[in-house]
């Protein structure tokens, strides 16, 4: 149980309800990682802006490797919560389940590019060592060919995740009832 107060979405009124609403409609439902924001309706709509626009958003990092560094972020933060929902997107695109278990367990027990591989590299690393110098590892990312945008955006996001792993975990917000599953992701 969450550790603040939340108001649901059939308590919802004026600008929350509507928030509600266009997350349904948007997203197929309302996770528990916006009905914690709930007291604060506005950074809901600013915390889609920033998730829309580092996950979803034109980047020359494709989508799946996105969601990856969703994952890897998350395993290194133990957030579980996130872990189940971005696994879950990861197999969206691999429509793999095993392999995507397999993933979230140990992102280097899968068969992943190079690149694939370097990026999830980066993700783990930054996480667990965010002052590290990471020359090495964005020259290696250049040297593969990634641009400094594409990097930019890894970074973000591995960001991202950093901030809303910790919302989760600081204020105990649980899995929804059906494990994270049946939200849009394309």
């Amino acid at each position: 149980m969450a550790l603040i107060e939340i108001i649901e979405p059939e308590d919802a009124t004026g600008e929350l309800k509507q928030i509600y609403d266009d997350l349904v409609e948007s997203r197929g439902q309302i996770a528990e990682v916006h009905k914690i924001q709930s007291l604060n309706p506005k950074s809901i709509i600013n915390h889609m802006d920033l998730y829309m626009t580092l996950l979803y958003g034109k980047s020359p990092i494709k989508r799946v490797l996105r969601e990856m560094i969703a994952v890897v972020v998350s395993k290194a933060n133990k957030c579980e919560y996130c872990q189940v929902h971005h696994v879950e997107a990861v197999n969206n695109y691999w429509k793999d389940d095993k392999k995507s278990q397999l993933f979230k367990a140990d992102y280097k027990s899968v068969d992943l590019s190079e690149l694939e591989l370097l990026y999830c590299k980066f993700a783990f690393d930054h996480t667990v060592n965010p002052s590290s110098d990471k020359s090495g590892i964005i020259n290696k990312l250049k040297s593969l060919g990634q641009s400094d945008r594409a990097i930019l955006d890894a970074t973000m996001i591995i960001g991202y995740f950093n901030f809303v792993n910790r919302i989760v975990g600081g204020l105990q917000i649980e899995l929804e009832s059906d494990n994270g599953k049946g939200y849009k992701y394309d």
